[in-house]
């Protein structure tokens, strides 16, 4: 089992900036591919980033490339979100998920993950 506490959502205005961070505990976390996703008010949940175990590999959804940086402090067990340059559509609740994979690889599908978090809340004004 893996538990994974998301935490630093909150209000910001458009344009600024935020860092989610994800605190994982129980397994070996080194050997997860941690991921970020969202869901907004009436759409889907969506994938945000990710990385791999080292943090070698990161990828990005096209709305937040550029703008979102993955990374990963496995001595720490924590992965973090620096969401800058925010816009209000990307106001969602964020959530954090663990894959586990004998490879360091990333880990895009949702249906991939074992493990998520509750989630935290990203409100960005206009």
């Amino acid at each position: 089992q893996v538990q994974l506490v998301e935490s630093g959502g909150g209000l910001v205005q458009a344009g600024g900036s935020l860092r989610l961070s994800c605190a994982a505990s129980g397994r070996t976390f080194s050997n997860y591919a941690m991921g970020w996703f969202r869901q907004a008010p009436g759409k889907e949940r969506e994938f945000v980033a990710a990385i791999s175990w080292s943090g070698a590999s990161t990828y990005y959804a096209g709305p937040v490339k550029g703008r979102f940086a993955i990374s990963r402090d496995n001595t720490n067990h924590t992965v973090y979100l620096q969401m800058n340059s925010l816009k209000p559509e990307d106001t969602a609740v964020y959530y954090c998920a663990a894959a586990w994979r004998r490879t360091d690889t990333i880990v895009i599908g949702g249906y991939d993950y074992n493990y998520w978090g509750q989630g935290t809340q990203v409100t960005v004004s206009s």
